[in-house]
């Protein structure tokens, strides 16, 4: 359970060191995702599924971040990486184990999962354990792959139980009894990018040029052009859950 969306086509979070690696230089699609993302978090933050900590690094202006991840070797690099950061904690974890529920003593008041919940098989389950550490009125922030249509080869070598539409999170949110108080579409080129890549040439795995072409060419303009007006689909389902 690691992090980011390879954005030339790729949604995933099972990503291996080298993967993720590759992700770290797409400074435009990390700042586009961190423009949206930031602003719906507090400042006692539980990150879940930091991974190598790509997107960790954006969440380090606030008071505590509790960064967990269910893979040694991810938490092991994300102590190395920032070993002086006092606001830091990270541990081995991840929402269905019991240990998780044990992140409540920090009072955190929001949460944020950045390509994860598509790996969890039960996804109800995982929404519960972040909704029941967080303070009254906390926020679960998501960014999940978006449209089942669009599963394919790349889908399945990253361990995607699913891809998720408007409609699919609005009946999770009401099963684990959460409001949506923000959903939209994000990365409408991403869309077509990941069709081609994974449902016509059946990529496994999206590539660092394809990565760098995205991130210089693209993320730039569509960012600025997502921001005037909402796209009616993407590659990636932004939302924002509040506990009541």
């Amino acid at each position: 359970m690691t992090q980011h969306d390879s954005i030339a086509g790729a949604d995933g979070s099972s990503f291996t060191i080298q993967d993720q690696a590759r992700m770290a230089r797409a400074k435009n699609y990390l700042a586009w995702q961190s423009r949206l993302i930031l602003p719906e978090l507090g400042q006692r933050v539980v990150e879940v599924g930091c991974g190598m900590g790509n997107f960790t690094e954006y969440l380090l202006g606030r008071d505590q971040v509790i960064a967990v991840d269910v893979e040694p070797e991810c938490v092991k690099h994300l102590r190395q990486r920032y070993p002086a950061r006092s606001n830091l904690l990270v541990f081995a974890c991840e929402p269905t184990n019991p240990a998780f529920a044990e992140l409540s003593t920090f009072r955190p008041d929001s949460c944020v999962c950045t390509n994860v919940l598509e790996h969890i098989p039960d996804d109800a389950a995982a929404l519960r354990a972040m909704a029941a550490i967080l303070e009254p009125q906390g926020k679960i922030v998501l960014w999940v792959p978006a449209f089942q249509a669009l599963y394919g080869s790349m889908d399945k070598r990253l361990d995607h139980c699913r891809r998720y539409r408007k409609q699919d999170m609005l009946r999770l949110a009401a099963q684990v009894g959460l409001k949506i108080s923000k959903m939209r579409y994000v990365n409408m080129a991403g869309f077509f990018l990941w069709w081609a890549s994974s449902r016509l040439i059946r990529q496994q795995a999206v590539t660092g040029t394809q990565i760098d072409i995205f991130d210089r060419l693209i993320a730039p303009w569509l960012s600025r052009l997502e921001a005037m007006v909402q796209p009616p689909f993407g590659q990636s389902l932004f939302a924002v859950l509040q506990k009541h």
